[in-house]
């Protein structure tokens, strides 16, 4: 009788570290499932900043290197540049990315580096204690926003996603989900197209994943998928953005 569910190959066996509903453990297992489907574990390198993201070494069983607070984008232009033929990926939270390294990643999108960043996008800081991040929503509370983000005192809610897609040398942009069993199906889809399309040598490319995160929400896990469907997913709306190569193989 065959196993429904197995694990990875380019996933290690240590268990997942982090809290009950948190959505890093599917998004490393989606990387995992891709690396494994398209057969470049051994020619992958992954770079993670501070925050949750930093634990991925832990998990993704290839070369993995740490960078500064929002410089993944920078680290993954060098190994790009100086090693053309590996696949090379960031893999950062929304507080990361969003906030210190909206330079980074910007400038790094518009340039063209052909990289993938994996985006995890939990409208919080989720590591240091639940404060307001740029992706924070309109009204929701954190640990520095206990009455709810205002707009005209915070500034709106950024969309990354969005504000990457006015760049003409992005070639793939998506953002996915991993708030039900259907959506982590397609975030997948996402995943093994952007990583398929640097192999093919693509220019930058980008994925969004929606991610619940319980302990900072001050939530149950179920209460966050619920929170998700009605306040994240509205405002933050799943789908292609962009595919240039849509008539290459994926």
């Amino acid at each position: 009788m065959h196993p429904v569910f197995t694990q990875p190959a380019s996933l290690t066996s240590e268990p997942f570290h982090y809290c009950p509903g948190c959505g890093h453990s599917i998004a490393h297992r989606l990387i995992a499932e891709a690396i494994d489907h398209l057969g470049i574990r051994e020619k992958t390198i992954g770079i993670a900043p501070v925050g949750c993201a930093v634990f991925a070494h832990r998990y993704l069983r290839i070369d993995m290197l740490e960078a500064a607070h929002g410089r993944p984008p920078a680290v993954a232009t060098a190994m790009k540049r100086l090693m053309p033929d590996r696949i090379v990926f960031s893999y950062q939270g929304d507080g990361d990315l969003a906030a210190i390294g909206t330079g980074e990643i910007i400038h790094a999108a518009n340039r063209g580096e052909h990289f993938t960043v994996f985006f995890i996008n939990n409208a919080t800081y989720g590591m240091t204690g639940g404060q307001m991040a740029p992706t924070t929503l309109e009204s929701q509370q954190t640990s520095t926003t206990p009455k709810g983000r205002r707009a005209q005192m915070h500034g709106a809610t950024l969309r990354v996603a969005e504000l990457l897609q006015s760049l003409e040398s992005v070639d793939f942009l998506a953002r996915g989900s991993l708030h039900s069993p259907s959506a982590v199906i397609q975030a997948g889809h996402y995943v093994r197209r952007a990583l398929s399309l640097q192999m093919q040598g693509a220019s930058f490319t980008f994925v969004e994943l929606l991610s619940p995160c319980p302990t900072a929400w001050n939530k149950t896990p179920i209460e966050s998928v619920e929170w998700m469907e009605s306040a994240m997913l509205p405002y933050f709306k799943p789908g292609v953005m962009r595919d240039r190569w849509n008539n290459a193989s994926s």
